[in-house]
């Protein structure tokens, strides 16, 4: 498929703008579209009482513990004022996705998956964690890895 693109200089004052035309709202115009919105925005992570902005990019998973949401980085973990509800919607058609009732995973962090008990997957992670993909969540994985 041939994509065109055109880039075009705004004058003083005027408004930055994006279209997009194509023939179908496939998976990766979706996608497009998402990171366009989500652009450089950041997430707000509060550990012990300072304020830390995180880039997704860096995000391994969201941890839903106790009516709180953690966010779990390599190396350091921070608490959320987000609802796991708000950030499964803020980050649809990325890379993060629905791994069970408590925890959004972001794929691009997953090193190797493997079959669990009762139909479920284990994901290691680059960080060497491991999360337990639920049974009903797993057919969502294999869509987003094209298995």
């Amino acid at each position: 498929m041939y994509m065109k693109i055109t880039i075009e200089d705004v004058g003083q004052g005027e408004e930055e703008e994006i279209i997009i035309r194509c023939k179908s709202l496939d998976k990766t115009v979706l996608r497009l579209i998402s990171e366009l919105k989500a652009g450089n925005q950041k997430l707000t992570g509060w550990k012990d009482g300072t304020v830390t902005m995180i880039d997704p990019q860096n995000v391994y998973y969201f941890e839903g513990v106790d009516n709180k949401v953690f966010i779990y980085c390599k190396q350091s973990i921070y608490e959320s004022k987000l609802k796991l509800y708000e950030i499964e919607v803020e980050y649809v058609n990325t890379d993060f996705f629905r791994a069970s009732k408590s925890v959004i995973l972001n794929i691009s962090k997953i090193k190797s998956l493997s079959p669990a008990f009762s139909g479920r997957f284990e994901a290691l992670l680059f960080n060497d964690e491991k999360i337990v993909i639920s049974k009903q969540y797993v057919p969502a994985l294999k869509k987003k890895l094209g298995i």
